[in-house]
C-alpha cells in the first residue's frame, strides 16, 4: 500500500496528476459538446435531455473512479428498444464507441456520436420497462409516432399552432354528395332541384293557326308571354319563393343560435387552456418520475458505490500518511482509519452484491 511510503514530510494538497488531468479533459469536451449538459454530481455524474418524435429521453454519463482508464456508463431513461442499446433491459447503451473506450478516446464526440445516430434511428419507447413502468408501445413496423396534438379553435391564438378549419358538425360530411343529372341542377352546397318534366309536345301550340304561330317565331315578346303561361315555368318560380322562404327561416334560426355558440366557444377555449396547462404539468412530472426511477436502477447504484469506496480509500490513506508523517496521534490514527477502511470494504462489499444480482435478475428486478 503506498501509504507507508510517503513521499515527503509536511507536503501541501497533492497536485493533479496525469489521470486525473485527463479526466478533466475528458469533462471539458464532454460540456463543450453539449451545452444543455447537467450536472448531477461534480466530476462524476451528468445527464443530457434530448427529444425525438415528441418523446423526451435522458442519456446519463456516469464516469468510474479510473477514468478514462475505465470506460464510462452510459445508459438511457426511460428504457427504449434500439441496436445501440441493450435489449434486456432497454436501458445501458452497448455501441463500440462505449465498450471500445479509450485513452484516447473524446467523451465529447463519442456521446454527440450516439445522439446523431438516435436522430437518424429513432429508439421506441418499451411497452413496459422491466421496472414495471408502463409505455405506449408502437404498432409493430413502426416508431413512436407523436403524440396527436389539440385541435385548436380558429379563434384560438396561433402561439399555440397554427389555425385549421373547422371540423364538419353532425353526420352531414358522411352523406354522398349528389351526382346531377340531365334534369337536375346542383347548387355550390350541393342542394339537388330537380327540373319539372319537359313534355314531348305543347297542346296549346296546336290550338294555334299559322299566322299566330308565325307571329310568335318572329316576336319575342308574343313568345316570351307565352313561355310565361307554361305551368312548368310556373312551377319553378314556385319553387324558388318556397326555397327563398326556407333559407330565410333558416337564417333565422341561425341568429337565434349564435348566443348559445358563442357560449359552447369560449368554453371550449377556456377548457383547451386548461388542457395545456395539465398537459404541461403532467410532463413535468413525467420528467420527474423518469429522473427518480433512473436513480433507482441497479447499475446507477452500483457505479455510485464504487465511486463511494474509492473516495473512502484515499480518504483512509491519507490518514496514513498524516499518521506517518506525525500529523496525528496514533489514537485518532486507529479511530479514524479503522472507521474508513470499514466503510470503504463495506461499499465494495454491497457493489459486488449489486453486480451479482444484475447478473441474475437484470438491471430492473420486479418484486413478486
Amino acid at each position: 500500500m503506498n501509504w507507508f511510503f510517503p513521499l515527503s514530510k509536511g507536503s501541501g494538497p497533492l497536485p493533479l496528476n496525469s489521470l486525473q488531468q485527463q479526466r478533466q479533459r475528458q469533462i471539458e469536451s464532454l460540456k463543450a459538446a453539449h451545452p444543455s449538459l447537467a450536472e448531477i454530481q461534480k466530476d462524476v455524474e451528468y445527464r443530457i435531455p434530448f427529444t425525438v418524435n415528441n418523446s423526451t429521453i435522458s442519456v446519463n454519463i456516469l464516469l468510474p473512479p479510473q477514468f478514462p482508464q475505465e470506460k464510462p456508463v452510459v445508459s438511457v431513461y426511460p428504457p427504449v428498444g434500439h441496436h445501440l442499446v441493450d435489449s434486456n433491459n432497454g436501458t445501458m447503451i452497448t455501441s463500440p464507441l462505449i465498450t471500445n473506450f479509450g485513452m484516447h478516446s473524446d467523451l465529447g464526440k463519442v456521446v454527440q456520436s450516439l445522439l446523431d445516430e438516435f436522430w437518424k434511428s429513432p429508439p421506441a419507447l418499451m411497452s413496459s420497462g422491466p421496472a414495471g413502468f408502463p409505455y405506449q408501445t408502437p404498432p409493430p413496423g413502426q416508431g413512436p409516432g407523436p403524440s396527436p396534438a389539440p385541435m385548436p379553435h380558429p379563434g384560438v391564438d396561433s402561439a399555440h399552432g397554427p389555425p385549421r378549419a373547422p371540423a364538419p358538425y353532425g353526420l352531414i360530411s358522411e352523406l354522398p354528395l349528389p351526382v346531377p343529372t340531365g334534369d337536375s341542377q346542383a347548387g355550390l352546397n350541393g342542394h339537388m332541384y330537380k327540373m319539372p318534366e319537359i313534355p314531348e309536345s305543347f297542346p296549346e301550340l296546336c290550338d294555334m293557326n299559322l299566322t299566330q304561330l308565325s307571329d310568335m317565331s318572329e316576336n319575342e315578346d308574343v313568345l316570351l308571354e307565352f313561355f310565361v303561361t307554361l305551368p312548368q315555368l310556373k312551377q319553378v318560380t314556385s319553387d324558388k319563393e318556397e326555397l327563398v322562404t326556407s333559407i330565410v327561416d333558416i337564417a333565422k334560426r341561425n341568429l337565434q343560435m349564435e348566443p348559445q355558440l358563442e357560449g359552447k366557444r369560449q368554453e371550449m377555449l377556456y377548457k383547451y387552456e386548461q388542457l395545456t396547462q395539465m398537459k404541461m404539468a403532467f410532463e413535468t412530472k413525467m420528467q420527474r418520475q423518469h429522473e427518480l426511477s433512473e436513480s433507482c436502477s441497479l447499475s446507477t447504484l452500483q457505479a455510485r458505490l464504487k465511486v463511494a469506496a474509492h473516495q473512502a480509500e484515499e480518504e483512509s490513506e491519507e490518514t496514513a500518511e498524516n499518521f506517518l508523517e506525525g500529523r496525528t496521534d496514533i489514537d485518532e490514527f486507529l479511530t479514524s482509519f479503522m472507521e474508513k477502511r470499514t466503510l470503504c470494504h463495506s461499499r465494495r462489499a454491497k457493489e459486488e452484491k449489486l453486480q451479482q444480482s444484475i447478473n441474475t435478475h437484470g438491471q430492473f428486478p420486479t418484486s413478486h
